[in-house]
């Protein structure tokens, strides 16, 4: 929605409904799933789906969406012939959403917060854009179609065949980094596969200060990227758009942009995004950095990324923190990705904490939760693939043992980010490590075009999960089964979504028994796995014959 101001005096937007839908109610209980977004705050928060039954008009559901909001930005409602809808919203900004039953529709709202957004004469405001669709099936079966209509619509292009990569991070040591750790771990790296190589945090003089530090970088930080190119792999970094030291240069020569509200990113003050000038030279350091240093991915991390700044004279209404915070957001990601279109963005704002369809416009992947270890992998990507295509759940495996279960904690859904310290790998560890690899290279695109479908309950501790990517257009099934602490080292899985009547060669990554059998018996009643020791991981294949 756009209005124009066709007055002749300013005019305030007050209230803002981006998705006002009333379906005409049936006299049926509706069911009401959502997902939570990711947050080591209030508790601790890892993507858990949340169900509800609406049976009566005094029950609602309600929804805080948005960055540092509780919630990702999307619904689904099922009758219970599981004929259902869903809907998602395009804002970055806090927003809240409620469903509810009056006496004979069942109302949908999400309303933008703390909106006082100013339209002068011939001025144009833009409402954050909302969809709805609708499905028949489960609750895979809403995410699918809203995953469908996310690739198509709204999701920038893969940059290219190999997506999703792998990747090293050096976030492993943290901010001790030096050129010469790194080039050790990019010989490593390269030599076992990996496809991009991340500078993390500390590689600038400090935040806000956007050039190398010297002291860690004597060669140059451009001499690294072409290091890291040479060896045949793509370069990436670690970029902080809202966030500066209070000694930087920027915040030195212009205190008055650090925002009311400093959100403590690493010790850092927050930068006032919805203000033209902020915006301005964040634009010219990220176009700077990225020609600087020959960049191919950003790495692009800060916290609460619409933040809450009611500074005065500023170039917005302080009122109006969350959309024009919303708005400056946007305009940097459009502009800089505009002049240097050939670099991949990855959102990292603060984890999973900004899990929007308008982040899925921006960014090609995105984080789901940070470097949690591979049971919160597993959760963070559990709840994350019903709203977002797999490609929007990639994960930070931590330094950790090289073991099945750690590895194929991480292997399915988006980029899988190393951030072990591989000079502290044994050989015998580096050389499991590029089987891995390997067997992720074989697995990815399959996995990202295809339908992912929850075959087992939320992964915890004493239970085996499992997920499942089918594909259609290969009609080939992908799962991934992981034992954690159960006392039975078999597990019976049944796929779903093959063909029936179809026969397939079903086959695993380390138990070699190879078998033939039709999707019927493999839906109906299932095949054995074996997961001999207490925590370890198995990846099953279903193919057609033939394939």
């Amino acid at each position: 929605m756009r209005v124009k101001n066709l007055r002749g005096n300013r005019v305030f937007f007050r209230a803002n409904d981006i998705l006002p839908y009333a379906p005409k109610l049936e006299d049926v209980d509706y069911r009401v799933f959502r997902v939570n977004q990711w947050s080591v705050l209030a508790g601790g928060r890892n993507f858990e789906p949340l169900t509800t039954t609406l049976s009566n008009t005094t029950q609602r559901v309600t929804l805080q969406t948005g960055a540092g909001g509780f919630q990702c930005t999307w619904v689904a409602i099922a009758k219970p012939d599981n004929v259902g809808l869903f809907a998602g919203w395009e804002f970055d900004g806090r927003a809240d959403a409620t469903i509810q039953r009056t006496n004979d529709t069942l109302d949908m709202s999400v309303r933008v917060n703390s909106l006082m957004h100013p339209v002068t004469p011939n001025d144009t405001y833009e409402a954050p854009a909302s969809f709805v669709g609708i499905f028949i099936g489960d609750w895979d079966e809403a995410g699918y179609r809203t995953q469908r209509f996310a690739d198509a619509a709204l999701a920038p292009q893969v940059p290219d065949k190999n997506f999703p990569y792998i990747a090293w991070d050096s976030w492993g040591y943290e901010k001790d980094i030096t050129e010469e750790k790194l080039r050790r771990e990019a010989d490593l790296a390269a030599a076992r596969g990996v496809e991009l190589f991340i500078v993390d945090l500390g590689w600038a003089k400090r935040m806000g200060d956007w050039e190398e530090d010297p002291a860690k970088f004597p060669s140059g930080l451009r001499a690294f990227s072409d290091y890291v190119h040479a060896k045949g792999m793509k370069f990436g970094l670690h970029y902080v758009i809202s966030e500066a030291m209070a000694d930087s240069k920027v915040l030195r020569d212009h205190p008055d942009w650090a925002c009311s509200t400093s959100y403590n990113y690493h010790g850092a003050a927050s930068l006032a995004l919805g203000h033209k000038p902020v915006q301005d030279w964040v634009i010219q350091q990220g176009v700077k950095i990225i020609r600087n240093y020959n960049v191919d991915w950003i790495l692009q991390d800060g916290q609460t990324m619409v933040k809450q700044c009611t500074n005065a004279n500023l170039s917005y209404d302080p009122r109006d923190w969350n959309y024009s915070g919303d708005e400056g957001l946007n305009r940097i990601l459009r502009e800089i990705q505009a002049q240097t279109p050939h670099v991949v963005w990855e959102n990292c704002a603060n984890g999973g904490n900004m899990m929007t369809f308008s982040m899925v416009r921006n960014y090609v992947t995105s984080i789901t939760n940070d470097a949690s270890g591979s049971l919160g992998s597993r959760q963070g990507l559990f709840g994350a693939s019903y709203p977002f295509p797999p490609r929007y759940t990639d994960r930070y495996m931590p330094h950790t043992e090289m073991t099945g279960y750690n590895t194929r904690s991480f292997m399915f859904g988006g980029p899988w980010i190393l951030m072990n310290r591989l000079t502290e790998l044994k050989p015998e560890e580096l050389d499991y490590l590029a089987s891995e690899i390997e067997t992720f290279k074989q697995i990815r695109k399959s996995i990202t075009n295809g339908k992912v479908l929850h075959l087992t309950a939320r992964p915890a501790v004493g239970r085996t999960d499992a997920i499942q990517s089918y594909n259609p257009a290969l009609d080939e099934a992908i799962a991934i089964v992981t034992r954690d602490a159960t006392a039975s080292s078999s597990f019976n899985l049944r796929f779903r979504d093959l063909r029936p009547g179809n026969t397939y060669r079903v086959s695993f990554a380390d138990d070699r028994r190879v078998l033939t059998m039709t999707g019927d018996q493999l839906m109906r009643s299932g095949v054995n796995v074996t997961l001999p020791e207490r925590e370890s991981g198995e990846i099953v294949y279903a193919r057609p014959l033939g394939n």
